[in-house]
């Protein structure tokens, strides 16, 4: 329990997901139930600008406008309502910096690490800490940490549970996590390398889009990743989306695929020399993306993954019980 926290409100959350490109907010009800959703895109790195179109004397007050823009009638309905927030809203380039929190680190942890923004117009707003997983090679998670937790918060688990949650995506992230708590974290680049990839190096110059997802493709990538040529690793095998091409063994729709079974398979790989492919596995990302990592965690020997459904909400629901912004009210009904 956050110990400086205001007695507990009973009219429910505002929750923002605010990230690099865009901020997603929920609002929520006394039991932690989303009510209305709200998508702009005011990513910490594109923030609207002054209605006269002139530069802020302080960068304070267009995040101000992105807030207000996004939520203003719900704050105007309850001014009193608490605002929670995750994502790089918190980072250096953001609206006030939450320091990172060393890993592990528990619900409470993150609880009791929130950073409060004072802006005038209302209700404070609280912002979640990063986690930092110091060492020779230190990594950072901002934003995801709040998704692990409110996965967590939807699966029956014994305290002494482990199970390892796969967030896919543009960096994916792969958290080992018990209840209430991040034990520890994996980066894996993988969206990100794949756009680079495709748009600014020669594989790209041979590939075009295919109607369908081609998974006969993808198969074949995540076989040579599997295989004795993927021991000379991903450096040299993706060399082969060209290669394959120019000899006719793959359509030009179907390097794509390829390419992608290439990195996934590469990334599950070394999951599976990490963890062993006995780990219980929970992905949670876009659908297709969370299909394809399943392919590949199969053909690693991975059991069938479950599938959880988009978990910030319920996160941060969970960190904002924990910190006493609200009052712990059991819902039956789950959140979106």
């Amino acid at each position: 329990m956050n110990p400086t926290a205001s007695p507990a409100p009973t009219g429910g959350l505002i929750g923002l997901d605010w990230g690099t490109s865009s901020l997603r907010a929920f609002r929520m009800d006394a039991t932690g139930e989303v009510l209305d959703t709200q998508r702009r895109p005011w990513g910490v790195m594109n923030l609207p600008p002054a209605a006269d179109g002139q530069p802020d004397a302080a960068r304070a007050t267009a995040f101000e406008r992105a807030l207000e823009d996004a939520c203003g009638p719900w704050l105007l309905a309850e001014p009193s309502l608490p605002v929670l927030a995750c994502g790089m809203v918190g980072s250096a380039q953001g609206w006030r910096e939450a320091a990172y929190l060393d890993a592990p680190a528990s619900l409470d942890d993150l609880a009791r690490g929130l950073t409060t923004v004072e802006y005038g117009k209302g209700t404070p707003v609280h912002i979640v800490p990063g986690l930092i997983q110091r060492g020779a090679l230190p990594n950072v998670m901002r934003g995801e940490e709040t998704q692990v937790l409110g996965v967590l918060a939807g699966r029956p688990m014994a305290a002494d549970t482990t199970v390892l949650i796969g967030l896919p995506g543009t960096h994916s992230k792969w958290a080992t996590a018990q209840p209430r708590g991040i034990l520890h974290f994996h980066t894996f680049m993988t969206g990100e390398v794949f756009a680079a990839l495709r748009a600014h190096t020669i594989l790209g110059k041979t590939m075009q889009d295919a109607a369908t997802p081609d998974d006969a493709a993808f198969a074949r990538g995540l076989a040579v990743a599997r295989s004795a040529e993927g021991d000379l690793g991903l450096l040299s095998n993706i060399f082969s989306t060209r290669t394959l091409g120019l000899t006719g063994a793959l359509s030009a729709t179907a390097q794509v695929d390829h390419l992608s079974g290439l990195l996934i398979g590469h990334e599950v790989a070394s999951l599976a020399r990490q963890h062993g492919s006995g780990a219980r596995v929970v992905l949670c990302g876009e659908p297709d993306l969370c299909r394809r990592y399943a392919l590949a965690l199969a053909v690693y020997g991975f059991g069938t993954p479950e599938i959880a459904p988009q978990a910030t909400a319920r996160g941060l629901w969970q960190i904002a019980v924990a910190a006493g912004l609200v009052a712990a009210t059991p819902s039956p009904r789950s959140l979106l």
